[in-house]
């Protein structure tokens, strides 16, 4: 466990195909990853949700965070996020409980609002849009704070689109998140009714309530109801950094105390690739570029190509520009300058803990960068 004086690091899968690799074989590295993540001192082990990426196998978070539980013994496991419009709020319960149930007290549930914009000219819920008022990057106390980039364009991928017509998505269909909670939270408590009054046992959820976060990339509706639930918040500086400051703000100014939570408490997310020297990290980071492009694009991303073939890889200037501030706010290095940018980002956002995501390769190296940060970082 984290020695008290020393901020929580957790961990953040997404579960990427490296190229030539298989999905079951990423799927194995996750499950190898979280007994070592354990091991080091890891607090949480979390699973986000991507759907039709060739390059991410994590696309059923629930089944895997099972598989990850039964993989470790102590370490909490969870989402992040369960992006609540792809399912109905009883399956919800009822995987997630069936875990608490299994596994007591070990158990998260974050939720996540992305689903499809009520227009074309919306953005997607958690993107962050370009913005007029902050169009250049800033440093606030040592932090870069990138200025908000357009994801998609004007018009979203048709596999953007697809993956929301497979999923029954519909537009809009975000505007019910915070009754989804509600439901949810309701099915663990015992509390929940129908619209008639009825009362609905949800076995085996009913008295295993996990530990509830929301996610949210911007000064927007996630942050908020996080604040307005008494709930735990997950800030995005891997994905949109541009907006993390805000977020939190935002929760914080909104915060209401509750029956699990006295007092706001934030996680923050990080890009991290730690290798024992400077030049070897920066050798091991080539290729994730063109993956991460894959996926601000909106194409999915692809399996993740080895530093050699890397090289032989190229984006022309406007792919660059999309993708520009994830690569200036990724923490690539050795542990110490890892650690040090990372002490940073938490003094800036006064977040509690941190989550820490790290894409490599070679599932060995992932593993090595996990170990190498949590000694720096003294877990």
């Amino acid at each position: 466990m984290p020695k008290p004086s020393v901020t929580p690091l957790s961990v953040l899968d997404l579960s990427p195909v490296s190229a030539g690799q298989t999905s079951g074989d990423a799927l194995r590295s996750t499950l190898a990853l979280a007994a070592a993540a354990e091991a080091s001192g890891y607090s949480r082990y979390w699973l986000a949700e991507h759907h039709l990426n060739t390059g991410v196998a994590g696309s059923a978070p629930h089944i895997l965070a099972g598989l990850v539980a039964s993989a470790t013994k102590t370490i909490r496991v969870g989402t992040a996020a369960t992006l609540l419009g792809n399912y109905r709020p009883l399956q919800i319960a009822e995987s997630i409980g069936t875990l608490a149930a299994v596994f007591p007290d070990r158990v998260d549930l974050g939720f996540g609002r992305s689903g499809p914009p009520k227009s074309p000219s919306e953005p997607a819920p958690g993107v962050v849009p370009a913005d007029s008022s902050e169009p250049t990057d800033r440093v606030v106390d040592g932090l870069l704070i990138p200025a908000p980039r357009p994801i998609f364009g004007a018009v979203l991928p048709r596999k953007f689109r697809l993956q929301g017509e497979l999923l029954g998505r519909f537009p809009g269909d975000t505007d019910n998140f915070e009754n989804d909670i509600q439901d949810i939270i309701g099915f663990f408590t015992g509390e929940y009714r129908t619209k008639h009054g009825e009362e609905v046992t949800a076995t085996p959820a009913l008295g295993q309530a996990p530990q509830f976060w929301v996610h949210g990339s911007t000064a927007g509706p996630s942050a908020r109801l996080a604040g307005k639930l008494g709930l735990p918040f997950g800030a995005n500086y891997h994905v949109a950094p541009a907006g993390v400051l805000g977020s939190i703000a935002e929760y914080r100014a909104h915060f209401e105390p509750s029956a699990a939570l006295r007092e706001p408490r934030v996680i923050v997310s990080a890009d991290v690739l730690v290798a024992p020297d400077e030049r070897q990290a920066q050798r091991l980071a080539r290729g994730y570029a063109h993956w991460v492009h894959g996926i601000r694009s909106g194409q999915g991303a692809i399996p993740y190509p080895s530093p050699e073939d890397a090289l032989e890889l190229s984006l022309d200037a406007e792919a660059g520009e999309l993708i520009k501030d994830r690569l200036e706010t990724r923490f690539v290095g050795d542990p110490h300058q890892v650690s040090e940018r990372l002490r940073t980002l938490q003094r800036v956002t006064g977040a509690q803990e941190l989550l820490i995501t790290t894409i490599a390769h070679d599932p060995a190296d992932r593993q090595n960068s996990y170990q190498l940060l949590a000694e720096a970082w003294g877990l």
